[in-house]
C-alpha cells in the first residue's frame, strides 16, 4: 500500500469530494493531514524526570502535536494514527537504548470502562500497532476515575490514586510505561506504583507528548526511525 505521502495530489481530491474532512491540526479542507501539519509531528526525542522516573518523549504537547492528539483521542479521527505512530515509536526507541540490557516489556496504561464505551479503541494500543509494537497485557483498572482534563496537579494524583492493579506478581518483570501524553505524571506514576506492588521494575516512560514547561530536559536527540 502506498505511503500517505506519496498518493498522487489528483487521488487525493478524489477522495476529498467523495469523503469531505479537514486536517485535524490546521483545519485545512480536504485533508485527513496536511504536509504541513505531518511536518509538525516529527520527533525530537528528549529526556526528563518526573519523581526519579525517567521519561522520554518524541513531541511538545503544544500547537499542532496538542489539536492532532486531541482529535485522535476524543474526536474519532484515526485517520491521524499512522502519522502519531512515528514520535512514539521514535520514544520507545530512545527509552530502549538508554537500557544496558535486554527483555524489557511495553506496558500500556488501560483505558476507563467510560473511555472505552465513549471511544470504541485504546489510543496507545492502535498507535503501538501502527509502529508494528504491541505491550504486554500486565494492570487492570481497580475502580472509576474522573478525566483528568481540567483537574490540578494534586486533584490528579488523588484521581488516579490506587486507581490501577496488577493482574498477576510481575517478580522479575522489567517494564517500559508507554503513555500518549504526559502532563502532571499522575497516571504514569500511578503505573509504576501497580508495577512495584506486585515486584516489577519500571525502567522508564516513553510517551508520545510531553507538557515540558515546568520540566526541564535531561537530554534530547532528533533522531527518527
Amino acid at each position: 500500500m502506498s505511503r500517505p505521502d506519496r498518493v498522487p495530489r489528483a487521488v487525493l481530491d478524489a477522495w476529498a469530494v467523495i469523503m469531505p474532512t479537514a486536517c485535524s491540526g490546521c483545519g485545512a479542507p480536504d485533508r485527513s493531514l496536511c504536509a504541513a501539519c505531518r511536518g509538525q509531528l516529527r520527533p525530537t526525542v528528549h529526556s526528563s524526570e518526573r519523581l526519579g522516573v525517567s521519561v522520554w518523549s518524541a513531541l511538545d504537547y503544544a500547537g499542532v502535536p496538542r489539536r492532532v492528539l486531541g482529535a485522535f483521542k476524543d474526536g474519532g479521527r484515526t485517520d491521524a494514527a499512522a502519522a502519531l505512530a512515528v514520535p512514539l515509536r521514535a520514544a520507545i526507541v530512545a527509552a530502549l537504548a538508554s537500557q544496558p540490557e535486554p527483555g524489557i516489556h511495553l506496558i500500556t496504561i488501560p483505558s476507563s470502562r467510560r473511555a472505552w464505551r465513549s471511544r470504541g479503541y485504546h489510543p496507545v494500543e492502535l498507535l503501538l500497532r501502527r509502529a508494528g509494537l504491541r505491550a504486554t497485557e500486565v494492570l487492570r483498572p481497580a475502580g472509576e476515575t474522573v478525566d483528568q482534563v481540567g483537574l490540578g496537579i494534586e486533584a490528579r494524583r488523588l484521581n488516579r490514586d490506587r486507581s490501577l492493579v496488577a493482574r498477576r506478581s510481575l517478580g522479575g518483570i522489567r517494564v517500559l510505561v508507554v503513555d500518549d501524553i504526559l502532563t502532571t505524571g499522575a497516571t504514569v506514576l500511578e503505573a509504576r506504583r501497580a508495577v512495584l506492588d506486585a515486584g516489577g521494575e519500571v525502567v522508564g516512560v516513553a510517551t508520545l507528548a510531553e507538557t515540558r514547561r515546568r520540566h526541564p530536559d535531561v537530554g534530547s536527540s532528533p533522531e527518527t526511525p
